[in-house]
């Protein structure tokens, strides 16, 4: 499982697909999100706007799971 380290509250999962490096940029979001398939905490979800709070578990085309961990910033 790879965690994702956040230091704000949530992300959305546009903004998680760039920060896992499975995009390369913003613009790229929609057209990734309508070909593959995405689980967040075990439900298909495709939203681009999806909020998503450290203890969530993603797991893109049934890859390896990505699991969104909370830091403080100043740990990282």
């Amino acid at each position: 499982m790879q965690d994702i380290p956040i230091t704000s509250e949530h992300l959305t999962l546009g903004q998680f697909l760039k920060l896992a490096g499975l995009i390369g940029s913003g613009g790229e979001v929609k057209t990734y999100l309508m070909e593959t398939s995405i689980q967040v905490n075990g439900e298909h979800d495709n939203r681009r706007g999806r909020k998503l709070f450290p203890g969530d578990i993603l797991v893109v085309e049934k890859g390896d799971p990505f699991r969104i961990v909370g830091m403080d910033p100043q740990d990282l």
